[in-house]
């Protein structure tokens, strides 16, 4: 948000340190911003489900707040999944049952609350061991039902995303009927004099003006936050996928979870050393 008051004190700052007249222009964005901000509206709740508009809002608090992961977070997925991976690979893959099918109840879990308050990555975890105790092991389907899973989710998970982008790109266009609108109204007073039909006309335009700037200026923006923020929490449960295919390859636990740090973002990728420091403190009792 501090992006967008900058831009904000920017353009208007220097439109009245050159001069411009401020008076006009406060005089008419407060209907022209209802004009456009309601057409916009408007468009966004006729072309989107009840389960979509409240998703898109939903992005909003994702935008303020950023990733959802840190470098802790990451630290902890990895030491959670080597403890999982290690007791399939010394007491089989029965072993796990107690914990994937109430995780809830698990020391493991337990021993990790962030994960189990995580219900999508807890289900991630139990649903995916769980089809390996079925004898579903082939690595190469276990794979692509889960990148065919994280695709679906990630799709979704796009949609307010894609919902902003789509705002944004009609806001220029709602301007202009905003701007069309002023000009109608100024050719039904053309018999007043140049100063009044001057004023009239800068008050339409101020709605091309505001169109435009709320697009490239604060929706499009904020549409390509919220993308990157959903993409960098994507990656969270695609390091999952990397250690549990990594496992059914038959690769030891260690090798497994190394793979999985290989895909977390090098912003919050913990060192080979802080990982290994980690896993050996590991005192769980199960």
């Amino acid at each position: 948000m501090g992006g967008v008051a900058f831009l904000l004190v920017c353009v208007f700052g220097v439109f009245i340190v050159t001069g411009g007249a401020i008076g006009p222009l406060l005089k008419s964005m407060p209907f022209e911003l209802i004009t456009i901000g309601g057409a916009a509206v408007g468009t966004f709740v006729a072309g989107n489900s009840m389960h979509d508009i409240k998703h898109t809002l939903a992005g909003f608090k994702k935008v303020l707040r950023g990733g959802a992961f840190k470098k802790a977070d990451y630290t902890d997925l990895l030491c959670l999944l080597f403890y999982l991976v290690r007791l399939a690979a010394t007491r089989g893959a029965m072993a796990l049952e107690p914990h994937i099918e109430r995780p809830e109840e698990s020391p493991v879990f337990k021993h990790f609350p962030a994960i189990l308050k995580n219900e999508e990555a807890t289900a991630i975890i139990c649903d995916y061991l769980r089809m390996v105790g079925m004898n579903a092991d082939d690595p190469h389907q276990i794979e692509d039902v889960m990148a065919r899973e994280l695709r679906k989710t990630l799709a979704e998970e796009l949609h307010g995303a894609h919902t902003l982008q789509t705002m944004a790109d009609g806001l220029p266009a709602l301007g202009i009927v905003a701007a069309v609108l002023g000009v109608i109204k100024t050719m039904a007073h053309i018999s007043q004099p140049p100063a009044v039909l001057g004023e009239m006309i800068g008050e339409a335009l101020t709605g091309t003006f505001l169109g435009v700037l709320l697009a490239y200026g604060v929706v499009g923006p904020l549409s390509v936050r919220l993308r990157g923020v959903v993409e960098e929490d994507s990656r969270y449960f695609e390091v999952i996928r990397a250690v549990l295919v990594a496992h059914l390859h038959g690769n030891a636990p260690q090798v497994s979870v190394e793979v999985g740090r290989k895909m977390v973002p090098n912003l919050f990728m913990p060192t080979f050393q802080e990982l290994e420091e980690s896993v050996e403190s590991l005192k769980i009792a199960a």
